[in-house]
């Protein structure tokens, strides 16, 4: 009888529950509750694991969200980034961006250094945090994003892509420099980081110091523009170092200590 009952009180419970999209203690309702008498929980006590159950399963599939829509190429966490192979990255700093106040803030972070040095594995680690921490994140390559702006410009639809770029708190741009931008582009681009200068935050990877932004859009002008709000609240990080790709190799033998020659047998 008294299992009877216990079925009928969960049968009279579940509805409820999924009115209230309550699904996470819906779900696990039955081994919840045993769990509380288990522990001897009191009232409060018992609603607070509840809770935090329900809290756990919605954050989880935020989150799930929250990558999808980001776009990420890969999958990177920053506890997977190898800070001995580049000491020129300082851990407390990355640690410090790790909490999203910049986000917050709205500022800017420039990553900065050659090819292969880690720069997207670190913007894609910080963007998945600012996830983690409520944020919404969009990551696109430098490219792809020029590509989109000019052709929405020529389809009359500018302002509608400067609109969807705009949006999310934080926006990750990819490899800026690794392709000179057509002065109409530099153009586009600029206005973009016009539409979102102190309103949202900016993560932008370059193999391109500072100093060479201006061969990057191919005017001075617009490069020390987009500079000013970029660098305007920023956190600008230069890493130096070996490229992951090239140590691999010379860890295998492929190439020699200068990575200049590849290694050679007699």
């Amino acid at each position: 009888m008294a299992a009877s009952k216990k079925t009928e009180e969960l049968d009279a419970l579940e509805p409820m529950l999924t009115r209230l999209k309550l699904t996470a203690i819906r779900d696990q309702l039955d081994t919840l509750l045993d769990q509380a008498a288990r522990a001897e929980l009191n009232l409060r006590e018992a609603l607070s694991m509840l809770c935090a159950a329900e809290v756990a399963r919605k954050d989880e599939r935020r989150i799930q969200m929250g990558m999808s829509i980001a776009k990420f190429p890969c999958v990177r966490t920053l506890e997977g980034f190898e800070y001995d192979a580049q000491p020129s990255v300082d851990p407390k700093q990355i640690r410090e961006l790790a909490t999203s106040r910049w986000v917050a803030n709205g500022d800017s972070v420039l990553l900065l250094g050659p090819p292969g040095v880690g720069k997207t594995h670190l913007a894609v680690a910080l963007g998945r945090e600012a996830i983690v921490r409520g944020y919404s994140t969009l990551f696109v390559p430098a490219t792809s994003l020029v590509t989109q702006l000019v052709r929405a410009h020529v389809e009359g639809r500018l302002e509608e892509k400067l609109v969807h770029f705009a949006k999310p708190k934080l926006l990750v741009v990819d490899e800026l420099g690794y392709l000179p931008f057509e002065a109409n582009a530099a153009h586009l681009f600029f206005q973009l980081v016009s539409r979102r200068y102190e309103r949202g935050s900016m993560l932008v990877t370059s193999n391109r110091s500072v100093a060479e932004w201006g061969g990057v859009f191919g005017d001075a002008v617009v490069a020390t523009a987009i500079l000013d709000r970029l660098l305007h609240h920023s956190h600008v990080l230069t890493i130096r170092g070996d490229s992951y790709r090239l140590r691999t190799k010379r860890r295998s033998g492929l190439v020699n200590q200068a990575g200049a020659n590849p290694a050679t047998t007699n």
